[in-house]
């Protein structure tokens, strides 16, 4: 096995712990806020989805550098 696949693998395997870690905190956070004020309902998801959006564009940062190492490896 080439190692550069390896490093593909590690890359996305990798890249995708983090931001999975980040969007479940966020989830739980913006699920307690709820609970503790439920009248800004709308503002506290319009900042979720955001924080989620952001949390999610790191593991496609990785994947696009997992691509490219597969794209250079032939």
């Amino acid at each position: 096995m080439d190692l550069s696949i390896l490093g593909m693998a590690l890359a996305i395997g990798l890249g995708a712990i983090g931001p999975g870690i980040g969007i479940g905190i966020i989830g739980g956070k913006a699920v307690e806020a709820l609970g503790r004020n439920p009248e800004v309902g709308g503002q506290i998801r319009t900042l979720m989805i955001l924080g989620i959006a952001f949390a999610e564009s790191i593991a496609i940062f990785a994947l696009v550098i997992a691509f490219i190492a597969f794209s250079t490896h032939k």
